[in-house]
């Protein structure tokens, strides 16, 4: 495996806007999205970077664009360096399988959370006021339980800082009610037809968060799409409500920095190379779990 990708650079075109994890080139009407092998947690990046992930995501996320394209149009439009532009085919090797070419969207400013377990955030609010995000919930439920039926959930986008979970209200203020159902609606469709799927491949989908935007006036799934980063994967023969999941996603690092005693303010601890190899089987296991071949390293 090569080495881990930092960050990128690519002469010729203007800087790009680097998020927790992606480097986005602006080419004009199009981006040049890269994921980067960096991880975050609890608003924070972390060191080192975990080598082959933003490949795993990538090509994670070009399944599920693939899988989904009748239920939702998707931003992709090239995801082989060899119909990018001819201006990038000296970097194609830094680029290979880490990065899509995709339309411009008018981002939605808010998260589609789709919650079909109880977990993270809406775990620690259910302790708190038997509800999640305004909606109700039985009393009785314990850690990873089952909901009764999937709940949509939508938080602020953040830039920086912590995304906030917000009422549907909020939402509907924020966008109006067409486009709130519109996006209730899409977030608990794909929501279903992933955890089904998922559910044939040994993995419980537990919560899932997308991203949308508008492009040529049409509502298109954006961003990631069902990724350990994303998402909660547990391993749905070992599932026990109340008990914490064998998981295939980023829970693995956050219990490591909770049980490390670090504040969450302060500069993150730097992730041992355990943590980081077991960072990364995770993923890999995800991936082959899912789309049943292996990722192009």
């Amino acid at each position: 495996m090569s080495e881990p990708v930092w960050k990128t650079e690519i002469p010729d075109l203007p800087p790009p806007r680097r998020g927790k994890v992606r480097d986005v080139y602006d080419l004009g009407d199009r981006l040049l999205i890269v994921a980067c092998d960096r991880i975050s947690a609890y608003d924070h990046i972390l060191q080192p970077a975990i080598p082959g992930k933003g490949k795993i995501l990538t090509q994670l996320s070009n399944f599920w664009f693939e899988r989904f394209e009748k239920v939702v149009p998707n931003h992709l439009v090239a995801v082989d360096v060899q119909d990018f532009p001819d201006q990038l085919a000296a970097h194609s090797d830094m680029l290979e399988g880490r990065s899509v070419l995709v339309t411009k969207a008018e981002v939605v400013p808010f998260e589609c959370v789709a919650r079909g377990y109880l977990a993270g955030s809406g775990f620690r609010e259910y302790t708190e006021s038997r509800s999640v995000c305004g909606i109700a919930l039985p009393e009785g439920l314990e850690r990873a339980d089952r909901l009764p039926d999937p709940i949509f959930t939508p938080a602020t986008k953040a830039e920086s800082g912590h995304d906030e979970n917000v009422s549907y209200e909020v939402l509907v203020n924020g966008v109006g009610d067409d486009l709130a159902r519109q996006l209730r609606d899409i977030t608990l469709s794909v929501y279903s037809l992933g955890a089904e799927h998922s559910a044939s491949c040994g993995l419980i989908l537990a919560d899932t968060k997308f991203e949308f935007g508008h492009s040529a006036g049409q509502l298109t799934l954006i961003d990631e799409v069902l990724t350990p980063d994303s998402s909660r994967f547990w391993e749905a023969e070992s599932w026990t409500p109340g008990v914490e999941p064998i998981s295939f996603d980023k829970q693995y690092v956050r219990n490591w920095l909770d049980d490390s005693g670090w504040d969450r303010d302060s500069p993150p601890p730097d992730l041992p190379p355990e943590v980081v190899q077991g960072t990364l089987e995770r993923y890999l296991e995800a991936f082959r779990k899912l789309t049943g071949r292996e990722p192009a390293l």
